[in-house]
């Protein structure tokens, strides 16, 4: 059983390797705007996939990696996201102004030294793994990540449960949940309608922490000054929204 669960590993690697590439290729040449987010992605799912499998050879440069890129490109990704609102609410002077030079900050990512770690550690790990494996490392594979993926959903639950809950810790719990369960689909953590739960709550506390961020931007950034009052009363909604999907959330886990 453990080597039908380290094929399936080392096929979601090579999966997210050859999607990373692509992507590197896109920001490269400024394709489209997308090239940015599907990189992120592909990064999120390749973390996902590896929480579970810590202690193993590679897997801690591997994270690292993931880790460093992710921090590299997440203040680009939220100016993105920033320019996409702007360019909604008609302001179209400070949202160019935000999206000024995407092609060089695409060009820099490409470029860059963290994803060129990335995707050399990429290449190597299964390596790393068919090595391992050879010497008897890699022991009750499935167990021990069935067992850390039930420990993700166990934090979640008790996050759910708690009634002074904190939006930003379960929006990371949820996120990993889910990742977690597409990553590991054979070990049946969740089904199509819990899915679907999380991935309306990720979206409903994506809209919330978004206007959050943006509100506290405007305190330093006059040009965003146009859209406080709008933001704040879609942060009040937001906040309603969420909790409602969440209560919701927390029905459909009380049945899984």
């Amino acid at each position: 059983m453990s080597s039908a669960m380290l094929d399936h590993v080392i096929a979601q690697v090579l999966s997210l390797q050859v999607r990373l590439l692509a992507c590197q290729a896109r920001l490269a040449a400024d394709t489209d705007g997308e090239a940015l987010h599907d990189l992120r992605i592909g990064v999120r799912r390749l973390r996902s996939l590896l929480r579970p499998l810590r202690e193993l050879p590679g897997v801690e440069q591997l994270e690292a990696a993931a880790q460093a890129l992710g921090s590299l490109t997440t203040p680009m990704r939220d100016r993105e996201v920033l320019a996409a609102q702007l360019l909604e609410r008609r302001q179209t002077v400070a949202a160019h102004t935000r999206l000024a030079h995407r092609a060089q900050t695409f060009a820099s990512v490409a470029a860059s030294a963290e994803l060129a770690r990335l995707l050399a550690i990429v290449d190597a790990f299964p390596v790393f793994l068919r090595a391992a494996q050879r010497q008897g490392l890699i022991r009750r594979l499935q167990q021990r990540i069935d067992k850390r993926l039930e420990k993700q959903w166990k934090q979640l639950r008790q996050a759910l449960d708690d009634p002074a809950h904190d939006r930003h810790r379960l929006r990371l719990l949820i996120k990993r949940v889910r990742y977690a369960a597409e990553a590991y689909p054979q070990l049946q953590h969740s089904n199509p309608r819990l899915q679907k739960a999380l991935r309306r709550a990720q979206g409903d506390l994506g809209s919330w922490h978004d206007l959050l961020q943006w509100l506290l931007q405007a305190e330093q950034q006059s040009d965003l000054a146009p859209c406080v009052s709008h933001w704040q009363m879609q942060l009040t909604k937001a906040e309603q929204c969420a909790d409602a999907t969440l209560d919701r959330l927390q029905e459909q886990l009380a049945q899984r």
